[in-house]
C-alpha cells in the first residue's frame, strides 16, 4: 500500500480518540487514531453514501 496522508477533524486537536481519513485517486481509507492497523477501505462511492448517511441522521442512536 502507497503511503497515505492522514488527515483528522480540526475538532480532534491533539485527542487520542478521532476518526482518521486518507483519500486516494482510488479510493478512501478511514481508521480510528485509537486502533491505526485497523484500516477500512472504501469506494468513492461507499465513501460519499456513509458521509449522506452521516449527514441524514442515518446512525444516530
Amino acid at each position: 500500500m502507497e503511503e497515505l496522508n492522514w488527515r483528522r477533524p480540526d475538532a480532534c486537536g491533539d485527542g487520542n480518540n478521532c476518526p482518521e481519513v486518507a483519500i486516494t485517486a482510488d479510493a478512501v481509507y478511514i481508521r480510528s487514531s485509537l486502533q491505526p492497523a485497523a484500516v477500512a477501505e472504501l469506494t468513492t462511492t461507499e465513501w460519499r453514501d456513509l458521509l449522506a448517511g452521516i449527514r441524514n441522521g442515518e446512525f444516530d442512536a
